[in-house]
């Protein structure tokens, strides 16, 4: 018996039907998992603001040595205090390192001082 509370429909369109909306809940996860990322703690901006570069407020915001920052992301110590300087620009793998050890994306190393992204 049926009620009128409830539908019928072959197996094939449920299964559909349940891995669409698994896909949608993992896409929303990623989405605030980026969004969650991408914003920059408050110090950070300030920081960044009165005149440090991006990758040190992060570094120090996390209460990493430059030491210790260099040895996770597997470079060394002169190379990543040449990048927080600005005299090398530090390759894409090598941001995307730093970015991953400070918890944060590529384009936040990068920003130039000020942001609509402050948490």
């Amino acid at each position: 018996m049926k009620s009128a509370e409830t539908i019928e429909l072959p197996k094939a369109e449920y299964e559909a039907l349940v891995q669409r909306n698994e896909d949608l809940e993992d896409l929303v996860a990623a989405l605030d998992a980026d969004r969650a990322r991408a914003r920059i703690p408050h110090g950070v901006a300030l920081a960044v603001m009165d005149g440090a570069s991006p990758l040190t407020a992060f570094r120090q915001h996390r209460g990493l040595t430059l030491r210790v920052l260099a040895q996770r992301a597997s470079i060394s110590p002169g190379y990543l205090s040449q990048i927080e300087r600005g005299a090398k620009p530090g390759s894409a793998a090598v941001l995307a390192r730093l970015a991953r050890e400070l918890e944060t994306t590529i384009d936040a190393l990068l920003i130039d001082g000020g942001s609509d992204l402050i948490e």
